[in-house]
């Protein structure tokens, strides 16, 4: 190969290099960013072979999942919301594979849908579940038959090892393990019985706590909607009209949406900056600092499943970085301020600075809530 060649190749190939050399350099900057879209995983209960309760020629199945349809739909109107399904076609799926695929995707929100039934054929109303203890018999006798699918699955001895839905006690270590669950949890269900109290005008069976296996395998805050009795002539009648199911769908999807506004508005994938501290970096003492105060607060800039060092030259230079853990997810705090006022203008600093979604929280006697 001649010399001329070689240094035609040598360099082609310094072109084509030097600009990762130059981006590898390059500090990152942590508002420079990708949303993380808001992700809720909606589940259509029983299908396939299992249609659930079945009265007549309806069936609790095909219910669940026109209601589900019709809640994805709306939902994917909103471009910071990613809907994931369990099933969108009758095919019957294992509890587990429900919780796993929720898990996958790390989602933020579990949404499972049925039908409820009872031997009173006078029973109505809607009642939300969460993860919980059998407190009652009537309790039990709600969860042995959303939990009676697993006897159709193969192998279920093996899957559900150690799970007993008539024991609470075999799933009181699951409780421990998504304690940090369970008030979202709590709140998606109490919104969901709000909404369902306002546009359907049925009865309200108030949120109630048992131990769904669903539930239980879902590492995110989960609920399972009971949208009605079947059993109940006229609820039956208007759970299987479009009509009916377009009512409960926009319930359970305004539901979502107030859920979603009040958890994580600045929701961002955070990546450090590639500096060490004190190269460049400004640390900014904020106005008003407090040690021990009764009343603190703080001004919320991100949550992310990402951790990333509490420093300031990660977050734009803001003052006084904090971070805590709830479940999967760290959210990212600028500021310890006793005055409100002061909080006011970190909060206005924080926008300027590219985090548009932030906004004050207060602490008090160790409670954290937004403003």
């Amino acid at each position: 190969m001649n010399t001329i060649m070689k240094t035609y190749i040598l360099l082609i190939i310094a072109l084509i290099t030097f600009p990762v050399v130059i981006q590898a350099n390059t500090p990152l900057d942590s508002t420079i960013v990708s949303s993380k879209k808001f992700t809720i995983v909606l589940d259509a209960g029983h299908g396939g072979n299992d249609p659930g309760k079945k009265v007549g020629s309806v069936n609790e199945k095909d219910i669940a999942l026109k209601v589900v349809k019709k809640i994805g739909a709306l939902l994917n109107k909103n471009p910071d919301i990613k809907v994931v399904y369990t099933r969108t076609t009758d095919k019957f799926l294992e509890l587990h594979e429900r919780a796993s695929i929720a898990n996958k995707a790390k989602a933020d929100l579990f949404v499972s849908v049925h039908c409820n039934a009872a031997a009173n054929k006078s029973a109505k109303g809607n009642e939300t579940w969460v993860l919980g203890l059998h407190r009652s018999d009537d309790n039990l006798e709600v969860v042995q038959r959303e939990n009676s699918v697993i006897l159709l699955e193969d192998n279920y001895e093996e899957k559900y090892a150690g799970f007993d839905p008539n024991d609470p006690s075999s799933f009181a270590a699951s409780l421990l393990t998504q304690e940090d669950f369970l008030d979202n949890s709590i709140e998606m269900a109490a919104n969901v019985q709000t909404k369902f109290e306002e546009a359907l005008k049925r009865k309200n069976r108030g949120v109630k706590q048992a131990g769904f296996a669903v539930l239980r395998l879902s590492y995110m805050p989960s609920v399972l909607i009971e949208t009605g009795f079947i059993t109940n002539t006229e609820e039956r009648n208007f759970l299987n009209s479009n009509a009916g199911q377009d009512k409960v769908a926009q319930s359970i999807f305004k539901a979502i949406l107030n859920y979603q506004k009040n958890r994580d508005i600045n929701n961002f994938e955070v990546e450090p900056v590639d500096i060490e501290e004190g190269n460049g970096s400004q640390i900014i003492a904020p106005k008003e600092s407090v040690e021990k105060a009764s009343i603190v607060y703080m001004v919320q800039i991100a949550a992310s499943s990402n951790e990333v060092a509490a420093k300031s030259y990660n977050f734009k230079k803001l003052p006084e970085i904090s971070r805590e853990k709830s479940g999967g997810i760290y959210r990212y705090y600028t500021g310890k301020l006793s005055n409100l006022e002061a909080a006011v203008e970190l909060k206005k600093r924080a926008n300027n600075a590219g985090y548009d979604g932030a906004f004050i929280v207060v602490v008090e006697n160790g409670v954290t809530r937004r403003l």
